[in-house]
Formats: structure tokens, C-alpha cells, sequence
């Protein structure tokens, strides 16, 4: 999470001035507020994150505090099968976090009916992984989200306009839950042979083979 720093500066001359400051980390807004407000010139200190909600010191310092203890530095690989012959859906889902000083990696998937496209397949799956993100307790942060779909890359970082009605409301439901839970997410189409690990849960679900690993791995992911 990124904040913008308001505030009114006093001059010896007791004059008064306001200053603003550009987005900056949570943990920089945090030290910088603690020494403005030991000067006893600033006052009226407002902080504001990117969805212009404001933080006060104490609820700053919680939040930089849950930190410590929730995961944090997300990336998200996703992926959906579709058979077109029994209008199955297989959905795979990688997440790998960082914890207690300790990195982890989530694989899971899920066999889903009554979806009509693989397209549809691979929203759904994107959807899987961000109810599994708010589960986690992952919230006011920015993560990384890979998939092999340009469709649905493409679509939810704007780049391309969502013109099937279906398509839209899984994207509507997916940036509503993202707000909701203060995530920046930043999308990335990435070649299939490096999704392979989503790629085969989604497959593995087709197959109704179910999957739930939440291990820790002793070094990051080499990519």
C-alpha cells in the first residue's frame, strides 16, 4: 500500500502552508508522519491511500504491525480447462506468498459445472484465486497476476474492451472483490509452458482430482 501525506506546515514567522506529498510506502508514510509531528510545525496531517481512504498514526501502525504476520508479496498464476463435450470446467490456482519471514506456496483447484466457454473457464479460475486471496487474509497491497489467457489479461488490465456479456460480469465480480479487499493487482500474460503448475491442476480437476497444498518452500520460485 502506497499513502499521499497532506499537511500544513508553520513557519517561524508563524505563517501557514500546506504541502503534499507524492505516494509513497506505507512504512515510509508511517516514519516520516512520526518525525513531522516531533517538529511541532505540521499539523492538520491527512493520509490518504489509493482509494482515498484516509489512515490515522494508530491505525497505520496496526496495519503496518498485521504485516508482520500476514502474507504479503503475492503472486498468483491461474488457469481454465473447458470440455466442451460435458461442459466441465477445471480450475487451477498457484499462489506463492511470503510469511513469517518464510516463503509458501498454495496450489489448489476446483471442478466447476453449468460455464459454456473456456474463456469462461479461465475467469472462473481467476475468480477461484481471489476468493483464496481474501481466505488468506490477503488485503491493501499490491500482487502479481499470471495467466496464460490473453482474453482475460488482456480484458482486466483494460487493455481490451469486454465485449461478451457473460465475460463482463465475472470481470465486474473480480474487480469488485479486488476493491473490496484494497488489492492493486498488476496482470501479466505469460507464455503456457511457464503456467504449467496451473495448468495441470486445472486438469487434474477435470479429472475430479482434488488438490490442496499449502506448503513452505525453502527458496522462491526461479523464474
Amino acid at each position: 500500500m502506497e499513502l499521499t501525506i497532506e499537511w500544513q506546515y508553520i513557519t517561524k514567522a508563524k505563517q501557514e502552508i500546506t504541502w503534499r506529498s507524492e505516494a509513497i510506502p506505507a512504512a515510509h508514510a508511517y516514519t516520516l508522519v512520526l518525525d513531522m509531528e516531533n517538529t511541532g510545525r505540521t499539523k492538520n496531517i491527512v493520509m490518504t491511500d489509493e482509494h482515498d481512504s484516509t489512515w490515522t498514526l494508530k491505525e497505520l501502525k496496526k496495519y503496518l504491525k498485521s504485516l508482520e504476520t500476514e502474507p504479503t508479496e503475492v503472486e498468483v498464476y491461474f488457469d481454465g480447462g473447458f470440455n466442451r463435450e460435458e461442459k466441465l470446467a477445471g480450475l487451477g490456482i498457484v499462489v506463492y506468498y511470503k510469511q513469517n519471514g518464510k516463503n509458501y506456496r498454495l496450489r489448489t483447484n476446483q471442478l466447476a459445472e453449468y460455464l459454456t466457454s473456456n474463456n469462461e473457464a479461465e475467469y472462473a479460475a481467476l475468480n477461484l484465486a481471489v476468493e483464496q486471496l481474501e481466505e488468506m487474509g490477503v488485503h491493501h497491497q499490491k500482487i502479481k497476476i499470471y495467466g496464460d489467457s490473453q482474453v482475460v489479461i488482456n480484458e482486466m488490465n483494460g487493455e481490451w474492451g469486454v465485449t461478451d456479456s457473460v465475460l463482463s460480469t465475472w470481470a465486474d465480480k473480480i474487480d469488485a472483490k479486488l476493491q473490496k479487499l484494497g488489492i492493486r493487482p498488476e496482470y501479466q500474460h505469460i507464455d503456457r509452458k511457464l503456467n504449467g503448475e496451473a495448468d495441470q491442476l486445472a486438469n487434474q480437476a477435470l479429472l475430479e482430482v482434488e488438490i490442496y497444498a499449502d506448503i513452505d518452500i525453502r527458496k522462491s520460485k526461479k523464474r
